[in-house]
């Protein structure tokens, strides 16, 4: 899965403008991350991204930069080589990114003039080019040609990006209904969400299954795979439409983000909150229960009790909650040998013990 995180980093890499996090970087991440910048002193970084295969980069002199796994091209160097330190995407040379994205292993990618481009693994539609394809070099979504894109965001296998009217397109995988098209079906090329066509978009988030977005009005809609109730509107069941998530007092939400399984909002009123699978105890609410709707986490509120103290998970057991032993956290994930449209989990050669 996806852990994308993007940063606007200025002054040679030392102060942040803007951090946005979909989910926690495994500490190898951070490490290549810190090293690398200890290294760009002197450079102008303005965009950085990261999945847990690869990192992507621009540096303000346009010259954008990519390295770590890329068994299917989503470094975008022109081979399937590892890169163990970052390389530049000749593909891009003379042309400025504004920003990048990373997906499992695909990568998309906006430029100034509002230009779409993907590249990396294309099994599912991902890279919005209209087949199946792997890119090894990126690769200009011509489709969508005289609509000026502004922002991109990756899912695991599916990709979602703005236009400068804040009209939302998706495109990709969408099995459990991620795209929010009021279907099932993989879409190979950008479509526009047509329920929210009303609405101007200012932010997307894309998790494993599910995705986010959030209106210039502060109105939050969810849609997806829901089986934890990540998409956050009470139940459980996956939603192939975008559906309002309601929060307290109609507080408007000014940030979101998507993790693996669960998904954070910030209000207007400097409230957090957080929904969907929680037995790692990632929802910051002291215990180990999936939410379906946002609940707000006391102690980072301002409308919380920030003198609270957080008890461990384990306390929890003691109180009647469900505590799920470590044991129970986790499961094999099969080979990605399948069949167009199947459902497999990791790249072929991957399997793992992820947390469920």
């Amino acid at each position: 899965m996806v852990i994308p995180v993007m940063c606007l980093l200025r002054n040679q890499s030392k102060h942040y403008k803007a951090l946005r996090s979909n989910k926690l970087l495994v500490g190898i991440a951070i490490v290549w991350l810190l090293l690398w910048m200890e290294r760009c002193k002197g450079l102008n970084l303005t965009t950085l991204h990261v999945s847990c295969t690869s990192l992507s980069s621009y540096v303000q002199d346009m010259r954008s930069k990519s390295w770590g796994r890329n068994q299917n091209g989503q470094l975008g160097l022109g081979t399937t080589e590892d890169s163990l330190v970052p390389q530049k995407i000749q593909s891009f040379q003379g042309i400025p990114v504004k920003m990048v994205a990373a997906g499992a292993e695909h990568t998309a990618a906006v430029t100034e003039d509002g230009e779409l481009y993907g590249w990396g693994w294309g099994q599912y539609g991902n890279l919005g080019l209209g087949d199946r394809n792997d890119r090894l070099i990126p690769e200009k979504v011509s489709s969508i040609d005289g609509i000026t894109m502004v922002i991109v965001a990756c899912g695991w296998r599916h990709t979602i990006t703005v236009s400068s009217s804040g009209s939302l397109y998706t495109y990709g995988w969408s099995k459990y209904g991620q795209l929010g098209h009021g279907d099932f079906e993989d879409h190979l090329v950008p479509h526009q969400v047509e329920v929210l066509k009303h609405n101007c978009i200012s932010q997307i988030s894309g998790g494993w299954r599910h995705t986010m977005a959030l209106t210039s009005d502060g109105k939050l809609y969810g849609w997806g795979w829901n089986k934890f109730g990540q998409v956050g509107v009470g139940d459980d069941a996956d939603h192939c439409s975008p559906v309002q998530v309601k929060f307290p007092d109609e507080q408007k939400v000014v940030n979101i983000s998507c993790g693996w399984r669960h998904t954070l909002a910030v209000t207007e009123r400097k409230n957090i909150f957080s929904w969907g699978r929680g037995t790692s105890g990632q929802l910051g609410h002291a215990d180990t229960l999936d939410r379906n709707t946002p609940k707000m986490i006391e102690i980072l509120s301002a409308d919380g009790s920030a003198c609270k103290q957080i008890e461990t998970s384990k306390t929890e057991e003691v109180s009647g909650k469900a505590w799920v032993p470590p044991s129970d956290r986790y499961a094999i994930v099969p080979d990605d040998k399948v069949s167009k449209g199947g459902d497999a989990n990791v790249p072929g050669n991957d399997a793992k013990r992820i947390r469920i």
